[in-house]
């Protein structure tokens, strides 16, 4: 009896630190920048080629990252960005009811949730994970602003063949900064993200052509990007 409640003492303890450690490193990354992620850990020790070992990741200030680069991404990602609290329902209902008639399994994950994923959590899909992305999301949308969350978002994601974040970003498919991106540049490294392995934002093939179109068109109906409204709201 002596061993087992020392046992569930010894859970709970943990468990209750881990709960604790979990906020504290959040309200420090309201501030602080991000330096690395579980996703470029795991990257590197799966790359084989030693000479493309290492990755490129220049963290900026939102205000050195254009607007054109913020506005596509939430176009191409998450339109609701501004007006949900972390999940959007709506997309989330359409994803199931995709996925439910059979066709090719859609996900519906906010830029609040792929960045609660990106600097907290590891890519391999689990309930477990799934969960805990959900908490996360919960605790940066509680704590950040939604300019905070798009910063290191921004400054986090994967964008190239080791390459992380808009300044990495910007100065390998551009040779620019991220400050100076136009419409189009913006929205040709928006419509690689859900591959960027794969797709190469410069030169763009047909088919990012096409996404770069749909994206600035997108961004005109969108209007100016203002994070003041949403966040003077919940105030």
């Amino acid at each position: 009896m002596k061993f087992i409640k020392r046992f569930f003492r010894f859970v709970f303890k943990t468990l209750f630190w881990l709960f604790v450690f979990s906020i504290v490193i959040v309200v420090v990354f309201k501030w602080v920048p991000v330096p690395i992620t579980p996703l470029m850990v795991i990257k590197n020790i799966e790359q084989t080629d030693e000479s493309k070992k290492g990755w490129e990741h220049d963290w900026v200030a939102i205000e050195d990252i254009s607007k054109n680069l913020q506005l596509a991404v939430i176009c191409s990602e998450d339109q609701n960005f501004l007006k949900h609290h972390g999940f959007d329902v709506k997309a989330i209902e359409k994803a199931y009811e995709n996925n439910k008639k059979g066709k090719r399994l859609k996900g519906a994950s906010s830029i609040s949730q792929q960045t609660a994923k990106n600097i907290f959590l590891w890519p391999q899909r689990s309930y477990l994970r799934k969960g805990l992305e959900t908490y996360f999301t919960f605790l940066i949308e509680l704590i950040w602003s939604k300019e905070r969350i798009m910063e290191v978002y921004l400054n986090s994601i994967e964008m190239g063949p080791g390459i992380y974040g808009a300044e990495a970003a910007s100065q390998y498919w551009f040779k620019k900064s991220a400050a100076s991106l136009t419409k189009y540049q913006a929205s040709a490294i928006a419509a690689i993200l859900p591959s960027p392995m794969r797709y190469k934002a410069n030169p763009a093939t047909s088919y990012i052509e096409g996404r770069k179109t749909w994206i600035v068109k997108q961004m005109n109906y969108f209007g100016p990007l203002n994070y003041q409204t949403r966040d003077d709201k919940d105030e």
